[in-house]
């Protein structure tokens, strides 16, 4: 398994299968970033994201909808996606780092916790939802 530096990052595929991305820890930037590069875009994520998703999946104790949206989009209520940007998760607000790049929480977060193996993925073409396995 790569160890989710700049180096050797996760290479990690959106539930539906239809995008490739990467993923890494830049414990360098302040604050601590998980950095999500998808073709020429970058988006960055507070690095707690991972532990915290981890442990929202777990209090949920059934399968959540991903609902990606982008940040100018509104997100469905109950998802991941709605909880990345809730003012009642860990963070208080967006764990999107980059202003204009935001969202999609609900798109690339799961399959990074599904590589790591705390969560589990629905691979549908829409409508995908994630689970704890812990």
């Amino acid at each position: 398994m790569p160890d989710g530096t700049k180096e050797d990052p996760w290479v990690l595929t959106t539930a539906p299968g239809t995008s490739t991305y990467t993923m890494w820890r830049d414990v360098t930037a302040d604050p601590p970033a998980l950095v999500c590069q998808v073709g020429s875009t970058t988006l960055r994520y507070h690095v707690s994201a991972v532990e915290d998703l981890a442990a929202w999946l777990d209090q949920q104790g059934d399968w959540v909808p991903l609902g990606a949206a982008d940040e100018q989009k509104p997100a469905a209520e109950g998802t991941v996606e709605a909880w990345g940007r809730s003012e009642a998760n860990p963070v208080g607000g967006w764990y999107g780092l980059r202003k204009g790049y935001r969202g999609r929480f609900g798109m690339y977060l799961p399959p990074l916790l599904e590589e790591l193996g705390l969560a589990e993925l629905t691979h549908n073409p829409r409508n995908n939802q994630v689970r704890s396995t812990r």
